[in-house]
Formats: structure tokens, sequence, C-alpha cells
């Protein structure tokens, strides 16, 4: 690999996300939000800058992120219920516990936020670029406008099983049809998909 120079790291540019736009064709129709997972993993690229050319371990190559519609996300199973968020107030006996379900009322943009900076490694790079970096909202405004035009497309969605957008070409096994909106189906490359 050549070294990439010291005077070729891409500028920081921003990027949308609506962690609102994936609509749950499982569940009876009702609309959903992205999976938290699959989102902060999608965020957490951009932040380090690795989805560019030029990037580099040791150097702050990342874009700026803005989510929103951060209260809207998706937890899959019954983390809504069982998913336990902690901190300590810094007083004895101070360790406060929410579930997933209260954090959401309470602060919605903060499930997000964990899940982000948690798949981001503790370094300082992290502290002072990476954080300043991500601007989570929890509605569909946002302050930046100047930056981001009300016509900017936000970033496509992360695949996911839940709407149809998973597997990049699988076939099911029974009707031979794919299920990806990403395949083609004329393609001769595509396989099987197998339990």
């Amino acid at each position: 690999m050549s070294f990439p120079g010291r005077h070729t790291v891409q500028r920081a540019v921003w990027h949308l996300v609506d962690a609102a736009s994936a609509a749950s064709a499982g569940t009876g129709g009702a609309a959903q939000g992205q999976t938290v997972g699959r989102l902060a993993q999608q965020v957490a690229t951009l932040l380090r800058g690795k989805h560019k050319p030029t990037f580099r371990r040791n150097k702050d190559c990342g874009d700026y992120v803005v989510i929103i519609n951060a209260d809207q996300v998706h937890l899959t199973g019954k983390k809504w219920d069982q998913k336990v968020y902690r901190h300590h107030t810094g007083y004895p006996g101070g360790l406060k516990s929410r579930t997933a379900a209260e954090q959401r009322q309470r602060h919605p943009t903060q499930i997000l936020r964990k899940a982000i900076l948690g798949m981001l490694r503790n370094t300082t790079l992290r502290q002072s670029y990476m954080e300043k970096r991500l601007k989570i909202y929890a509605g569909p405004d946002h302050p930046h406008t100047a930056q981001l035009p009300s016509n900017v497309e936000p970033v496509p969605p992360a695949p996911d099983k839940r709407n149809g957008r998973f597997g990049f070409g699988i076939v099911t096994p029974a009707n031979n049809t794919t299920r990806s909106a990403y395949a083609d189906p004329n393609s001769s490359r595509q396989g099987t998909y197998e339990n």
C-alpha cells in the first residue's frame, strides 16, 4: 500500500442521516425506524473516515454527520424493556439506571449517541474530533441548513432483513426470488440462500 501523502487527506463533508427512513414490511406495515446497531455502525464509519481512500488510522480524516428523527429508532427483540442504561451521579449510592423505553422518553438522542461512541476507539481522536462532529436531533429539524440544504438526499439506510434490503442478491430457495432491492434479477452471479 502506498503512502497517501501529507496533504492528500480529503476535507470533511457533511452527511445527513434519517433514522426514520426504514419502513418495516414484516410487522403488519407499521412504520419503524432504522435498527440502532446497524445505523451506529454506518455512522461510525463516516465519523472515522474509513469510507475514504485516504483514510489513515492516526489522522483525523472523518466527516460531519447530522442525524435527524433519532426518537424513531428501532431496537430488536425485547430490548426496549430489558436493555438498561446506567450512569452514576458521583455521590455515594448514586447509581441510576433506566430501561431503553424510559431513556427514549427522557433523552431520545442518547440511545444513538451511546451506540455510536461505543463503536469508536476511546482515543484522543475520538474525544477531540469525532464526538464534536456528531450532531443528533430528535425531530426532523436541524440548524445546519447552511451545510445541508433542504434538497440534500439522506444517506441510504443500512441493509436490513426486516425491510427487504438484505443479502445483496441472495435468493430464497422456496420461490427463487431475490430478497434485496439492490440485486439485479437478470444477473447470473446470484447464489442460493441456505440456513
